[in-house]
């Protein structure tokens, strides 16, 4: 392996302080939880000290050594943070530190730390049930909850049991952390907290009108801060990409001086979202989704716009499908976007509705499991070879009542049997990245011959707003969409 030794940790971030007992609890406990605001330095510190902490033991007791896995939410997270500690070590990237995604892999035989989304690790455990390649896993934004963290959760309370020569990090953003220690044995899991490191951050709401469009509200956003910051960076959060590409336009429109616009959202090629991190001269309005409420340090931000909403994907028992639907953010999450600015300098946070409306929100976002169909939950499972749902160990157990319709929903669609097990149906399904009854239609289709047809509704179903398109086939949508303009 090409690395020097030199760990190269910035005295200036604040988990490095806790360096000492960090490394102490990775030695001496399986588990460890570290909980962190915002700006701490933990997604790009944690792993390098994760391996000073292992390599010195393996040295030690001249064992093999093995990767250490490092899970992010999003594709752009675990691309940036591969490179930033990549550009730390001073090794070429894919060689001592590596990243793999979908449709993007920089790996090498002597990679030691690997980057990568919670869908891929999870994609890992059906070759190498035990991952008897990796020394150690650190779980990243583990608050966001999403389906695949809560899974990987309960996998590694299992696997922990076989390997306890593995160890396992999980970091979190918000307070809650204390439900990850208890679900890992209480007081055998060490919660080590760090500091973020802020500047002052001023608080404004702006509310909205009734009659007024979200990016217009945001153009009004945007005026307001010019008044009092005309220079510095702002990262503008709002619900989706179809409000990203509205707001681009209109703000676009306006001319501001010196001031370029920067969409951001996951959809987005990796050439775009990677002009995020290389500011130029010019002020930046960067309009994202919140892929960057956690993982992503976008450079040199110094004002935050919140919407305050976002969009959920929620089961909606009355059609039968699960839908995107645009819900105000909790207060966890709006802590998190006010956290995006004051890192290089005093910051401003713009909330577009009361303060009272804040106060009023939930404290967390419901993990992703309680809004989720159970029907494509459990199909997922399966063909992951998983336990039943009613036996795995999630932190927040789902409904019995929601498990049940899961199952008869399953076996409606002919994906399960009477036994609980896997059809060749099933395996099909499982397969295709849609509700269990929208592939049904997709197999079905095929064998009816009319493909094309059926593909075109459940296109239709299945997406929050038909006038999404790819931004790199912008003007081949846009001539397709003509057919249908009308002047009234």
């Amino acid at each position: 392996m090409s690395f020097s030794g030199n760990w190269n940790y910035p005295a200036d971030l604040p988990v490095v302080g806790k360096r000492r007992e960090l490394i102490h609890a990775i030695r001496n406990h399986q588990v460890v939880v570290v909980v962190s605001d915002t700006g701490s330095g933990k997604t790009t510190q944690l792993p390098k000290m994760v391996a000073e902490a292992l390599d010195s033991r393996e040295k030690n007791k001249k064992t093999k050594r093995r990767l250490i896995g490092c899970t992010q939410p999003r594709r752009i997270a675990a691309v940036s943070v591969a490179k930033r500690v990549a550009e730390e070590l001073s090794v070429p990237l894919g060689d001592y530190v590596g990243y793999q995604v979908r449709f993007d892999d920089q790996t090498s035989r002597q990679m030691r730390i690997k980057f990568m989304t919670d869908g891929i690790l999870l994609a890992e455990t059906q070759g190498d049930r035990n991952l008897e390649r990796d020394d150690a896993l650190i779980l990243d934004e583990a608050h966001e909850r999403s389906l695949n963290i809560d899974f990987l959760l309960g996998y590694l309370k299992c696997l922990l049991e076989n390997r306890p020569d593995m160890k396992l990090v999980i970091s979190s953003a918000t307070l809650d952390a204390g439900a990850f220690a208890e679900f890992f044995g209480g007081d055998k899991t060490p919660v080590i907290e760090a500091e973020g490191r802020m500047f002052p951050v001023a608080e404004f709401f702006l509310p909205g009108n009734d009659d007024e469009e979200i990016a217009e509200h945001i153009g009004r956003g945007v005026d307001y801060l010019n008044d009092i910051d005309p220079t510095g960076d702002v990262l503008i959060f709002l619900p989706g990409e179809r409000e990203i590409r509205e707001t681009t336009e209109l703000l676009e429109g306006r001319n501001y001086r010196n001031t370029e616009v920067l969409p951001l959202f996951a959809r987005l090629g990796m050439n775009e979202q990677q002009r995020i991190f290389q500011p130029g001269n010019k002020r930046r309005l960067v309009l994202a989704t919140n892929v960057a409420e956690t993982s992503l340090t976008i450079p040199r931000i110094a004002c935050v716009i919140d919407s305050g909403l976002a969009r959920v994907s929620r089961w909606s028992p009355a059609r039968g499908v699960q839908r995107l639907q645009i819900e105000p953010v909790s207060q966890a999450s709006a802590r998190q976007r006010k956290g995006r600015c004051g890192r290089v300098r005093d910051g401003i946070c713009l909330r577009l509705y009361e303060e009272g409306d804040l106060l009023d929100r939930s404290e967390f976002t419901d993990p992703e499991i309680r809004r989720s169909s159970l029907a494509g939950v459990i199909l997922r499972m399966k063909a992951l070879g998983l336990p039943e749902i009613s036996d795995f160990p999630f932190i927040d157990p789902p409904n019995p009542k929601a498990v049940s319709e899961g199952y008869r929903a399953l076996r409606e669609v002919g994906a399960l049997d009477h036994e609980k097990r896997l059809t060749e149906i099933g395996r099909e399904l499982a397969k295709l990245p849609v509700d269990p009854r929208m592939g049904r239609m997709l197999i079905e289709a095929k064998h009816e011959r009319c493909e094309a047809e059926v593909t075109i509704i459940v296109a239709g179903l299945e997406t929050s707003d038909p006038r999404e398109r790819p931004t790199e086939k912008k003007r081949e949508a846009d001539a397709a969409h003509a057919q249908w303009n009308d002047p009234d």
